[in-house]
């Protein structure tokens, strides 16, 4: 999966959005950008080096919303953008409790990401 192939990429900074923009936030901004870089787009008179770097920045902010577009890939590239470690556990309706090693320091609830379930975690 692209998370795996290029964790090094920002992909929200491809998107000009940042981590706490809206699902729709998101979507209207790779709209824009996609109407911008699109090949079919693109004028006839534009030299050849220009329209390869174009038809790049066109892969990369389709790939961006390929991953920011998906509330799933979204919670696992934010995880992994986290400096810090984090811990998860399974939760019984499959979902996940996770939780930063900065955050399991303090005595605090922890919500289910799927369901309406939380745990409170205690030193």
């Amino acid at each position: 999966m692209a998370l795996r192939e290029q964790p090094q990429k920002d992909w929200y900074s491809i998107l000009g959005a940042g981590p706490s923009d809206s699902l729709t936030d998101l979507k209207r901004k790779y709209q824009r950008l996609v109407l911008l870089y699109h090949p079919d787009k693109q004028s006839t008179d534009v030299p050849a080096g220009e329209v390869e770097a174009r038809m790049q920045r066109f892969i990369e902010i389709d790939r961006a919303w390929k991953i920011l577009g998906n509330e799933e890939t979204k919670k696992e590239y934010d995880l992994q953008r986290r400096d810090d470690r984090s811990y998860s556990l399974t939760c019984r309706c499959g979902g996940k409790y996770i939780v930063t090693e900065n955050e399991a320091e303090d005595n605090s609830l922890v919500c289910c990401d799927t369901c309406s379930l939380s745990v409170e975690i205690i030193q």
